[in-house]
Formats: structure tokens, C-alpha cells, sequence
């Protein structure tokens, strides 16, 4: 691709906005045809592909161009001349010099651009609309075009923004399609070398950033965790090596610090029979542990059936485990009840669930009724409080294992990394999105008028944190820089993000980090709401805009006609189609779960006029069908 940033859609919001009426407002130059001349000094004047009827201050001859300036609306449109007679072959440039000589503006270079740009555009424009948008020109950050911001100025005209550096940067950043995931790694690294950021804020500001640069962290921390309590219950692991995933577990506050080799579990036993009030909404395996220790003889039968059922109908477990839970059972069922043997059952029962759950790696994605995988009831056998700070203590045990040194632990990671990348399906991406939108706080504004939303969780998203940044006087200058730029980037997806009357628009740009490999995802589209106020899945455009470390950038045209889908995928390398092919059955058959039907995939390299050719298609497409509207799905 030619730019990094997208057109498109912005270009074909453009053209719908060019065909509805033309608006004035007093004092607006615009460029204009005299077409026919009328009684009473009334004229008909072609703006672009439209016309307008309004009344001349002096008398005009037909056929002549003119720049003309709005002096009066109501009760009628008035206009006055600004410029003599335009010749169809008159070089821009001296248009442009005439302009800003009978308008007195600026004669500077921005000015000229500016006016060259609304000129060719045939977009009506204020003298102070024009000097205060030369002075954002002026401020436009060097990895810009000129062209870019004619064209993230007009946006700001045309839906009537507040002429400031902040939407105008917003607008130019929100626009690009790649670079997001490198400046938020770039920002993590800036932060925590700054000594004078006040240290819970830096704490939480890592924190964030890191579950946005590493969606998978939490699932990595817990892989490790599980990776570490299997080593430690294997006799035949050396002891140094139990020894380190032991000592990982301690300084990651899992265990306590008199926790050894040989009373570890008691002391996760201890702690665990001990708990009251466990934090699940419906029993659970891990409840259960609590509650055995805890029961009187008369109510252990009625325990015991509750344990028979949850272990049957536990999705993860598998049957070799399930019948080794069940065996134990069985044979306490068989012992004499006594307070001795209840606590040697429920010491037992403790040991089998951390076996079995620390076994359950591959399966670390799903998740039981109230939203628990097998590793945070994991963690909760080991440290029942933990069970509130799930993402943060999995996350703190992947960071401290990433800062050990020691061969072993580097180990433990290096599987860790290989687990979960296993275990990664659609469900585990959707996951992944979903958290790095969340945690860039992109509803943020919107939980000031929600009572649903969760108001905390927002709070602690990047967004209202790099707020807090930039308003400290303290912050040293390459990370306010640093910050201002994302947050440009988050302020300029909701700012081309909108709705004109029944058409919507979506931009997201999504950062995502998988196993040491960046990648750029933006995703655009443009759509009708139904009747009801949802999405009309049946007639989709979206397109997706991917920079990727080895196929570079990608662009993904996918549009769905009555749940047809016919998808064009743009790129330069000419082998993309014979490496795709083995998938392509596994695209047919997803999509056909979701009640679609694949038509077509086809494989093309990018051209000067690709956006051209995607609008003509797209319009096309929404004139012969009378609607349109979108479906994302990952």
C-alpha cells in the first residue's frame, strides 16, 4: 500500500454527504458555475454536482465561474462575487492567488494547500474557518501529508467539530492503519524508566499496558503456574527444579514464604479449609474442599452426592481424572465417619484437584458456569483470596518468571508460550479482542450516562489513566509525547466512528501482540441499523486493514450479500493464494456455522486505484439492494 492510512470508507462517506442538499451558512465562499439567470436578479448556480438558487448583488453573466460569498440566509440566500470570471483553463495557482487577494488572507503555503484542496473539492468554506485551520496545518506532526490533513480538516468542516489541535490530531492518528502496537510498547518501556511518575500510578499504567501488548498474559501466568505445581509434585524432577518453580511460586506471594517442599500442600490445605464465604455464585470442586472440612457427619451424604454430580458434570476434567476423584470418594464412603477421617478425605480430595487441575493446560480457555477456568481454581486451592485479583496474581507470575534468570523457569515459560498457543481457537481471539478493547477504555465517555456498565473497570482502562498523565506537570516530555499519541489514536476512532442519519460507522484500530510477533488490525464498516435497532447481518461490507511482521500490510475487503460472502484479500506476495488454499475449506465450514455461505475468495495485489474500486463496488452494491449492513465476527 501507497499510505498508512485508510480512505476508503472516509472517501464514500464523502460522496453520500456530496449528494444531499448543499447547506450555506453567511459568510461561506464558495467556487460556482452561473447556469441560468432569472427575474429579480435570481440565479441558478452548479456547486459541484448540485445547484442552488439565490439572489446575485449585481448582475452575472451566465456560463461564468465565480467565487462567491454568502451574505444573507434568510428570508432568502444572497451572494456576493469575490473574484472575476474563472476560465475553464486558468491554472489553479492563480485562482488560488485571486482568492486570497480579495479575501485578504494569509499568503503562505498552508493557505495555499487549504484552499487548493476545498477548491478541487467544491466544498463552501469562512475566511475564519480558513485561518484557524491553517494554524492546525501549522501543528500537523511531520509523519504527515499536507494531503492527509486537507483532508482530516474537511471532515472537521463538514460534521461541524470544534476547530482544535486535539481533533485534528485525533482525526490524523484515528486514520492510520498501522504503528498502534509499537507505540504502546514503546510507551510501556518509556514508563517504567521514568522516575517520576508517582509509583501506584506507574504500577497500574504497566499493568494496563501490558494486558493490551499481551492478551494472553493472564493465560501464560496461569500455564506456568500449572507447569510449576507439576514439577514441584513430581518425585522425579530433580530437586533444584522444584526447588526454583517453588521459590517462583513464593515470590509471587502464591505460597507462603514458609512454604516448603514437603508442607506446601498442607499449608494450601490449611488455608483453604479454613476460608469461609468462598467467592463462587454456585457450588464448585473448589467450594467443595472447604466445605467437606467443614461439614458434621449427618450432612456429609447429601456433600458427597454434590460431589459425585460436579465431578460427572464437569466439562474439562477428563474420564481417567474423573474416575480417580470418584475412586476416592467411593472409598471414604466405605471408612467410619469420624473427624479424623472426614479431614484425611477433604487433605485428599485438596491434592487430587491440584493434580488434576495443574494437568489441564490445553484446555486453559474453557470455562465452567460462573466464568472459571480450571487454572484460577487452581489458584484458588492454593490461595483462596487470589480468587478476586484472578488477571492481576496470573499476570504478576508470568512477570516474575520472565525476570528470572534461572535456565528452568525459562523453561517453564518457553512450554508455557507453547500451551497456550495450542490451546488459541476463534473463541481464545474473540477473547483476546474483546479484552484489548476493553482495556484501551473506548466507552469510557459512555459509562458517564450507562448504569450498566462496569464504572470501575473503566476508570482503570489506558484512556482516562493517559488523562490523568498528561494533566501531571511532572510528566517528562517523551512520555507526554508518547501519550498523546495514543491517545490521539483513541480520540480519533470514536471521531470517525458516527452515524448520519441511518448509516453507521465503526473504526477500530486493535493492537495485538501474540508471542513475540506485532500486528495492526484496523477494521472499518459502514451500515444500517433495522427497525428493532440491531444490525442487519444479512448485508455486511467490512474491511480490514492488517500489518503484519512477514505478510506486511493486508488489506481484506469482505462483503455480504443476502449471507453470501465473497471476501478479496490485497496483498503483495504473489504466493498468498497457494498458502491459503489448505484453509480455505476451514473458512467455508466457520462460516457456515454461522448460517453463511463463502461465494468467493480471491487473492489480488494492491493498485493505485483500489479505494476508487472498492467505493464504486460498495455503492453499487447499496443501490441494487436498498440497505446495507454489518456483521463482525471473529
Amino acid at each position: 500500500m501507497t499510505s498508512t492510512s485508510f480512505n476508503p470508507i472516509q472517501l464514500q462517506q464523502t460522496t453520500m454527504q456530496s449528494q444531499q442538499p448543499l447547506s450555506l451558512k453567511q459568510g461561506q465562499v464558495f467556487h460556482g458555475t452561473i447556469k441560468k439567470l432569472y427575474p429579480d436578479q435570481m440565479a441558478e448556480i452548479q456547486v459541484g454536482n448540485q445547484k442552488l438558487f439565490a439572489k446575485l448583488e449585481t448582475p452575472l453573466k451566465a456560463g461564468d465561474s465565480h467565487f462567491f460569498q454568502v451574505t444573507t440566509i434568510n428570508p432568502q440566500a444572497e451572494i456576493k462575487v469575490v473574484s472575476g470570471p474563472m476560465q475553464p483553463t486558468q491554472p489553479m495557482l492563480t485562482q488560488i492567488n485571486q482568492l486570497m487577494e480579495s479575501m485578504n488572507l494569509p499568503k503562505s503555503t498552508e493557505m495555499q494547500t487549504l484552499l487548493a484542496h476545498f477548491i478541487k473539492n467544491q466544498l463552501p468554506i469562512t475566511k475564519e474557518t480558513l485561518i484557524q485551520a491553517e494554524n492546525l496545518l501549522k501543528s500537523m506532526p511531520k509523519e504527515f501529508q499536507t494531503q492527509e490533513a486537507a483532508v482530516a480538516i474537511q471532515k472537521m468542516v463538514e460534521a461541524k467539530m470544534p476547530f482544535t489541535k486535539e481533533v485534528f490530531h485525533g482525526l490524523l492518528y484515528g486514520a492510520k492503519t498501522n504503528g498502534i502496537a509499537g507505540e504502546i510498547s514503546n510507551l510501556t518501556k518509556l514508563i517504567m524508566n521514568d522516575s517520576t511518575i508517582l509509583p501506584e500510578a506507574k504500577t497500574n499504567l504497566v499493568q494496563t499496558l501490558q494486558s493490551i501488548i499481551k492478551p494472553f498474559q493472564h493465560e501464560v501466568g496461569g500455564a506456568i503456574l500449572s507447569k510449576a505445581i507439576q514439577s514441584m509434585m513430581n518425585q522425579n524432577e530433580t530437586a533444584s527444579n522444584r526447588l526454583e518453580a517453588l521459590n517462583l511460586l513464593k515470590e509471587s506471594n502464591i505460597l507462603p514464604q514458609n512454604a516448603t517442599l514437603s508442607n506446601w500442600m498442607s499449608l494450601s490445605f490449611a488455608k483453604v479449609s479454613s476460608t469461609t464465604n468462598p467467592d463462587f455464585s454456585s457450588p464448585a470442586l473448589n467450594a467443595v474442599v472447604q466445605n467437606i472440612a467443614a461439614t458434621n457427619v449427618e450432612e456429609l451424604p447429601r456433600m458427597l452426592q454434590q460431589l459425585k454430580t460436579l465431578v460427572d458434570e464437569d466439562s474439562v476434567l477428563s474420564e481417567q481424572q474423573k474416575q480417580q476423584i470418584l475412586q476416592l470418594v467411593n472409598r471414604f464412603e466405605a471408612l467410619p465417619k469420624t473427624e479424623a477421617t472426614i479431614t484425611l478425605f477433604a487433605k485428599q480430595f485438596h491434592e487430587q484437584l491440584i493434580k488434576a487441575f495443574s494437568e489441564q493446560g490445553t484446555k486453559m480457555f474453557e470455562v465452567d458456569q460462573q466464568g472459571y477456568s480450571k487454572k484460577d481454581q487452581l489458584l484458588y486451592l492454593l490461595k483462596p483470596e487470589a480468587i478476586t485479583s484472578l488477571n492481576a496474581t496470573h499476570v504478576n507470575i508470568a512477570k516474575n518468571a520472565d525476570n528470572s534468570t534461572v535456565p528452568f523457569i525459562q523453561n517453564l515459560i518457553s512450554q508455557a508460550d507453547g500451551q497456550v498457543q495450542a490451546a488459541i481457537d476463534s473463541k481464545a481471539m474473540e477473547h483476546a479482542i474483546k479484552t484489548v478493547l476493553r482495556s484501551l477504555g473506548l466507552s469510557y465517555e459512555a459509562t458517564f450516562h450507562s448504569k450498566t456498565d462496569n464504572i470501575q473497570e473503566n476508570i482503570q482502562s489506558l484512556k482516562p489513566q493517559l488523562l490523568s498523565l498528561l494533566q501531571d506537570m511532572n510528566t517528562s516530555s517523551t512520555v507526554r509525547e508518547g501519550a498523546e499519541h495514543i491517545l490521539s489514536r483513541l480520540n480519533g476512532m470514536q471521531l470517525h466512528s458516527g452515524e448520519n442519519g441511518v448509516q453507521h460507522q465503526l473504526v477500530m484500530q486493535i493492537p495485538l501482540h501474540f508471542f513475540g510477533k506485532n500486528t495492526d488490525a484496523t477494521v472499518q464498516w459502514n451500515g444500517r441499523m433495522k427497525e428493532n435497532g440491531k444490525i442487519d447481518s444479512n448485508y455486511a461490507r467490512i474491511l480490514f486493514y492488517l500489518d503484519m511482521e512477514n505478510l506486511n500490510e493486508t488489506m481484506i475487503d469482505m462483503q455480504v450479500q443476502n449471507r453470501i460472502v465473497t471476501i478479496n484479500v490485497y496483498n503483495e506476495h504473489n504466493n498468498l493464494e497457494i498458502l491459503a488454499n489448505p484453509l480455505k475449506q476451514t473458512l467455508k465450514d466457520g462460516l457456515l456455522e454461522k448460517d453463511y455461505q463463502l461465494s468467493g475468495l480471491f487473492f489480488k495485489q494492491f493498485e493505485r486505484d483500489i479505494p476508487q474500486t472498492v467505493i464504486a463496488k460498495s455503492k453499487h452494491n447499496q443501490d441494487q439492494n436498498k440497505k446495507s449492513g454489518v456483521d463482525f465476527r471473529i
